[in-house]
């Protein structure tokens, strides 16, 4: 299975596309105004501690404050002074059998550990999502090609992933051996059949990163950025390509020249993987990548057999609806119903993935009778979802035939990211029907009449409307004219919105 990883960057926006088997199924962008700002280590200021929320606003110098939870706010045991607080941003892949989250006291109140006015050192775990601030957690984390280091934990991990138990030893002996001030860290999955030296090699770098950040916030006035997170391209080079992508072809010469000197620097057995692309078609035009991102922000995504499913996203959840449609099945109904909802199963994981939807999901699968069938498709979806690197929790299908689920969100999802309201109808989804729109054009008129002593009235409309009015709904003109014994006139207007309407006195006869 060949995985591809397809950068298009351009001066004002980067796109990062996953292809597998020449089908896109991770889709990442980044704008220069709009940089994710994840993973980023601020020297913050406390703004507001709210003891009835057991949680703080912090100045990190955005335009909105971020926000600490109580349990996101315990003291670092690594640093000399006793005003840091930090946190991490855990990452499904790098999960371990140890728990690599200190114990808290869970009987603190925010107002016992901060106070307003305080500095403190916070990394951010989401960034911004629509209205909301970002989230800031209790652990630093400085993530590597090899190691996660977490410079406020003591305990080690190892990625699930790594599955031999005699190569887990191995690297938690290695990494136990070499590390100082019982740091914790997390083995990451490239670090499989790694050397000593090259683990020894990055600790070392890690651990100096650390220390470069806690001078910064000793030396520079709050609220400051101390460390940022790799750009979207790094960042897909040293966490995709690492272990998942089989090569990369980028279509900027400036941006092809970076991944090099960073794979010389971090990974130079990687660089052949590396190409740049010179064609003359747009990059995602020639992997075609365009009609899938274009489909994937459609409402309504159609499945091979006939059926469908429809997305419908809110600010506080995702409900998708499953439909047989045109799908009539060759032997019987419930066959049928199965049929859709097992292929209904592969596309919404994938959409879900592709579109970065995060937050709580509920699914509304076809009704299935039969116990068997609700097992199949909650363990198809299970399975389907065991790839995904954002962490997931699905519960069983409900009595009313929902799935309910729940996915880490840590930034903006796709639609979030390409899209905005529509300027009609204001996000709404829906106009008012010319019909009621008629109608409404009568009520209007007969409200206004009270006050205007004109001869004749002349009503601007969008020529659909006025075309219904000089046709099946002329009666509303009649009828208008009979009551108030004056003339009406009807005049298009195509700069005018659909549900737009001007009503004119025309005081002369």
């Amino acid at each position: 299975m060949q995985r591809v990883l397809v950068i298009n960057a351009m001066e004002h926006e980067t796109r990062v596309a996953l292809m597998e088997d020449r089908t896109i199924t991770e889709f990442f962008i980044e704008r220069r105004r709009g940089r994710n700002i994840a993973g980023n280590i601020y020297k913050g200021k406390v703004q507001r501690v709210l003891p009835g929320m057991q949680a703080a606003f912090i100045d990190i110098g955005l335009e909105n404050a971020a926000f600490l939870y109580v349990h996101d706010a315990i003291s670092s045991p690594c640093s000399e002074f006793n005003d840091i607080f930090t946190c991490i941003d855990e990452s499904d892949e790098e999960s371990s059998k140890n728990n690599d989250t200190p114990v808290i006291n869970r009987e603190a109140r925010i107002e016992e550990i901060i106070s307003e006015g305080q500095d403190i050192l916070v990394q951010v775990a989401k960034a911004p999502i629509g209205t909301k601030g970002p989230r800031l957690t209790c652990h630093i984390s400085l993530p590597g090609r090899f190691l996660v280091f977490l410079p406020t934990s003591g305990n080690i991990g190892i990625s699930k992933r790594i599955e031999e138990e005699a190569e887990r030893n191995r690297l938690k002996a290695i990494v136990s051996g070499l590390r100082k001030n019982n740091s914790g860290y997390i083995v990451r999955t490239a670090s499989e059949g790694v050397e000593e030296e090259k683990l020894t090699y990055e600790m070392i770098f890690l651990s100096n990163l650390w220390e470069k950040i806690q001078k910064k916030y000793k030396t520079i006035p709050g609220p400051a950025l101390l460390h940022q997170e790799l750009n979207i391209i790094l960042k897909a080079v040293r966490d995709i390509l690492t272990h998942e992508a089989h090569k990369l072809i980028i279509d900027s010469k400036t941006a092809y020249q970076s991944i090099l000197l960073f794979l010389d620097e971090f990974m130079p057995t990687l660089k052949s993987c590396v190409e740049l692309y010179e064609g003359d078609e747009p990059i995602f035009d020639a992997y075609n990548i365009e009609g899938d991102i274009s489909r994937s922000l459609k409402k309504k995504i159609w499945l091979k057999s006939g059926g469908y499913i429809v997305i419908e996203q809110t600010e506080a959840l995702v409900a998708i609806d499953v439909n047989t449609g045109k799908y009539v099945g060759k032997h019987n109904f419930e066959e049928t119903i199965l049929k859709t909802n097992l292929e209904a199963v592969k596309e919404i994981a994938y959409q879900i993935v592709l579109r970065d939807i995060g937050g709580i999901i509920v699914i509304d699968f076809i009704d299935m009778e039969k116990k068997a069938h609700q097992d199949k498709i909650f363990n198809a979806l299970k399975e389907a979802l065991k790839k995904d690197r954002s962490k997931t929790h699905i519960l069983p299908i409900s009595e009313l035939g929902i799935v309910q689920m729940t996915r880490k969100r840590t930034k903006k999802s796709m639609q979030s990211m390409l899209c905005e309201p529509c300027l009609y109808c204001d996000g709404e989804g829906y106009l008012l029907s010319k019909e009621t729109i008629c109608y409404n054009i009568y009520r209007e008129v007969i409200r206004q009449s009270h006050d205007m002593m004109g001869k004749s009235f002349t009503i601007k409309v969008n020529p659909s409307i006025a075309e219904l009015l000089h046709g099946e709904e002329k009666e509303i003109i009649n009828s208008l004219e009979r009551i108030l014994g004056k003339k009406i006139v009807i005049y298009p207007n195509p700069q005018f919105h659909l549900e737009q309407i001007e009503i004119i006195e025309v005081l002369g006869v």
